[in-house]
């Protein structure tokens, strides 16, 4: 029986099955030293672009910025989220006296994202609404980043980690989602740090787990492994994205899921004769401590401002602060179990893959002049629709792979791993609520792992470095071609990510299914 390819080889000696992208495509080495600085320096500047430019437009809380801008300032001004009077969205935009009072409101996301928005709140005061949406443009960028240098580490190539990136930069749903002031940007940014510090470990565990060591004194157990610093880093940036919203548990219990899983395939590797059990409940226990304890800590960390002051909602509900903040969760729950009312763009978890309803979060009622009679300006979360149906069928294809491998025995690399296991983590469990009032907006913590699927898929489609030259010419030119088509796509639908003031007919060209107006 053959044995499974090492998970994590490093760069230098990795399979080259696959092939890559060819250097030619950037007109460069891919290995030379100034290009594995400046490609990522570039493609973070045109995301920072894409992101910041005129980023106080539309000067108005727009769709759920109207809690999110408004909790983040009580927060900053109270320590926790306060009640709001009448006419609150517009002592924003005017800077009138803010009616906020210090009865404690019931709000139902943990406050971490607030406090990041209330951040440049503070820089650019309660009326700019620039400031309001800089935190979620900061992160978004570094979401881009993030997505670079995880496709880097997965691929070891500079060609690969550079079209993850840039396609994550020029994709729709994640711009709107970092220019508007909302909690999932940030979420994203949260959920991606972690999968690169649960990368981080895995390049550094797994050979430790896979040296086979024939006068190991425990070859039935293999060693366990203590010192593990890069999964203390995941479970504090997982943490922080479950402070951000609940759905980032997720993402600690599937990345959890992975490290033991792996952990026991290395040790199968490595010769242990119990490799099962030695991972699930002698290593297992202890990875638990590493990754979900740190998790907890940045967790309740984020609750200090409510824990610290009185007048928080339920903060008096019992003498003991972390019993009254345990009273607080429980109607949260509450709250998310029951909330099935309805809203013109909600949209069940089953249509995501479809994107039949996106999410129009502003539509201007008197837009700037366009040069016609009829003139429309909205900000839709469509993201970009090759990128999008793209990302899909190479999710569905990897998925293909990896299970037909594991039938016959014969494993795909280990890049294929990390993405299904981010897109398991930010889909799957949505759809185990088929009731509740959902969003298809929630996919932009998705729609990273959608990139690194479709860029692991077209290194398959480009060709490997072993087949015949035509066949890499025609993979090569095809790739081409389709990023190509995606950038177009992407400046066809810039004005929509933006809220420009553009002819109604323009507008209509880009609904191409009904659930798109």
């Amino acid at each position: 029986m053959t044995a499974p390819e090492p998970l994590l080889p490093a760069p230098a000696d990795r399979p080259t099955r696959y092939g890559q992208l060819r250097d030619r495509v950037l007109g460069v080495a891919g290995g030379d030293r100034m290009i594995r600085w400046l490609a990522p320096l570039i493609i973070t500047v045109l995301a920072a672009v894409l992101r910041l430019v005129n980023l106080g437009h539309p000067h108005q809380l727009a769709f759920d910025e109207t809690y999110y801008v408004k909790d983040a300032w009580s927060l900053w001004t109270l320590g926790y989220e306060g009640v709001w009077g009448e006419n609150a969205d517009e002592a924003f935009t005017t800077l009138q006296q803010l009616p906020l009072s210090e009865k404690g409101a019931f709000v139902v996301h943990p406050p971490l994202g607030k406090w990041l928005i209330a951040l440049g709140m503070a820089i650019g005061g309660p009326d700019s609404s620039a400031g309001w949406r800089l935190a979620t443009a900061l992160l978004g960028t570094g979401s881009v980043l993030l997505v670079y240098l995880i496709a880097r580490r997965l691929t070891g190539s500079v060609v690969a980690a550079s079209v993850a990136g840039g396609l994550l930069a020029i994709d729709g749903l994640s711009i709107v989602l970092s220019r508007i002031a909302l909690l999932d940007g940030i979420l994203t940014f949260f959920v991606l740090l972690g999968a690169l510090f649960i990368l981080l470990d895995r390049q550094r565990t797994i050979p430790l787990l896979e040296q086979r060591d024939p006068d190991s004194p425990d070859p039935f157990w293999g060693p366990i492994l203590w010192r593990r610093p890069w999964l203390v880093a995941a479970g504090l940036a997982l943490g922080a994205a479950s402070a951000v919203k609940w759905s980032g548990l997720y993402a600690v219990a599937a990345f959890g899921l992975f490290v033991v899983v792996t952990d026991a395939l290395a040790r199968r590797r490595g010769g242990v004769v119990l490799w099962p059990t030695a991972a699930a409940f002698r290593q297992g226990p202890v990875s638990f401590v590493l990754l979900v304890v740190p998790a907890a800590a940045a967790y309740l960390a984020s609750w200090t401002g409510w824990l610290l002051t009185a007048g928080g909602y339920d903060r008096a509900s019992d003498a003991d602060p972390l019993v009254a903040l345990w009273n607080y969760h429980q109607s949260i729950l509450g709250f998310h179990v029951g909330l099935t009312s309805g809203h013109p763009y909600a949209s069940a978890a089953w249509e995501w893959p479809f994107l039949l309803r996106p999410t129009a979060v502003w539509v201007a009622s008197d837009p700037a002049p366009c040069g016609v009679d009829h003139c429309i300006a909205v900000i839709s979360s469509i993201p970009n629709p090759l990128i999008w149906f793209g990302g899909v069928a190479a999710a569905v294809y990897l998925l293909y792979r990896l299970v037909r491998g594991w039938i016959t025995r014969h494993p795909v690399g280990a890049e294929v791993g990390l993405p299904l296991v981010g897109l398991a983590a930010t889909y799957v469990p949505w759809l185990m609520f088929p009731e509740r009032t959902i969003f298809q907006f929630y996919t932009v913590v998705m729609m990273p792992f959608l990139v690194l699927c479709l860029t692991l898929a077209l290194r398959d489609v480009a060709g490997r470095r072993d087949d015949p030259l035509y066949r890499r010419q025609a993979g090569e030119r095809t790739v081409l071609i389709i990023l190509v088509a995606m950038v177009l796509v992407s400046a066809f639908f810039l004005p929509l990510w933006t809220g420009m003031s553009v002819p109604y007919d323009f507008w209509m060209l880009h609904n191409w299914m009904p659930g798109w107006i």
